[in-house]
């Protein structure tokens, strides 16, 4: 049975307590304009599931420490830059429900913020001498850039297989809670196979994560009314994959071309939609995704029984059992 993510909490609540003065620390600047939007980020950050990741890994492998409040703090900076610099290059107005930082401040001043942001997470780890963190989070921004331009390059050509989707999603999304597992471990514990399970771990549940959210697109009777956001900006995820993989020349051609040409009509779009769902394409991705969840708790299982384990195994379960 899930928990609530307070329930969830449970195991590391002090930390994240602590955690929360440690963050906005780290997001202050001397500069008047830089300090008011990072508070005004601050103000509107999400559930911190990565911190999460960060602390409960740290805890299932050794002690939390210091170290380990800068590598949740890593993280989380890395990924808010990567939010900011995301609605820049998506021309995006809003940012989970508020206005983002460009429509209120513009590109320019969007970009500065993001880079200022990643610049500022690398400065605290090389203060806090967290140079294992500093190289698993510094491969992780490497990676997420390579997905997403890897995702550009093939979104021209609407006919890609899986194993190009699962390396795109691996890069773009997966390797940033693989770093979180990883370098939360490595606060706490010097060991390169604890390291290497909890990154690996972290990266399965990345892929599930993402996979979920594919499914958000094509509408199910929890989420209501489907949206058909990817499908309108030509990403090409797992349902839509298999159930073009799955049927007649003819038909491919036909819904390909829909994409390329027609993904901003809702009829047309709907039409999409409707294919995906009578091809089976949900039903096989609800089954893939659960397999990726089953091999990260099956690595998960390798440590000893705890609550903090219990924690870590529930919260897995929140992200992909979550319904928006």
């Amino acid at each position: 049975m899930s928990k609530t993510l307070d329930g969830i909490k449970q195991p590391i609540a002090d930390e994240l307590d602590r955690f929360e003065a440690f963050f906005q620390a780290a997001m202050r600047s001397h500069v008047p304009l830089l300090d008011k939007i990072t508070y005004y980020i601050v103000q509107r950050k999400g559930k911190q599931v990565r911190p999460m990741f960060v602390f409960f890994a740290a805890k299932l492998c050794g002690t939390i420490n210091d170290k380990s409040f800068t590598v949740a703090s890593l993280v989380e900076l890395l990924h808010t830059a990567s939010l900011v610099h995301d609605d820049v290059v998506d021309d995006a107005n809003e940012r989970r429900g508020f206005f983002s930082v460009n429509a209120l401040w513009k590109n320019k001043i969007a970009v500065l913020v993001g880079d200022y942001l990643l610049s500022q997470g690398l400065s605290m780890a090389l203060k806090s001498n967290a140079h294992t963190a500093l190289q698993i989070v510094s491969n992780a921004v490497k990676e997420m850039s390579e997905g997403e331009l890897l995702q550009i390059e093939k979104a021209r050509r609407l006919d890609i297989e899986e194993s190009v989707y699962f390396e795109i999603i691996r890069q773009k999304t997966a390797s940033l809670i693989a770093s979180a597992c990883s370098a939360g471990a490595s606060s706490t514990t010097d060991d390169p196979e604890i390291i290497e399970k909890m990154r690996l771990f972290g990266e399965k549940i990345g892929i599930a994560f993402q996979i979920r959210d594919d499914l958000f697109d094509f509408g199910t009777d929890d989420v209501g009314k489907p949206l058909g956001i990817d499908i309108k900006e030509k990403k090409m995820t797992l349902p839509l994959i298999y159930a073009l993989a799955h049927t007649d020349k003819k038909t491919r051609d036909n819904i390909i071309h829909i994409v390329k040409r027609y993904s901003h009509q809702p009829e047309k779009v709907a039409e999409v939609i409707d294919f995906v769902r009578k091809s089976n394409g949900l039903a096989y991705s609800e089954e893939v995704m659960l397999r990726y969840r089953t091999e990260a708790f099956e690595l998960l299982h390798q440590f000893p029984p705890s609550d903090v384990r219990d924690g870590l195994e529930q919260l897995v379960i929140f992200v992909t059992d979550r319904k928006k």
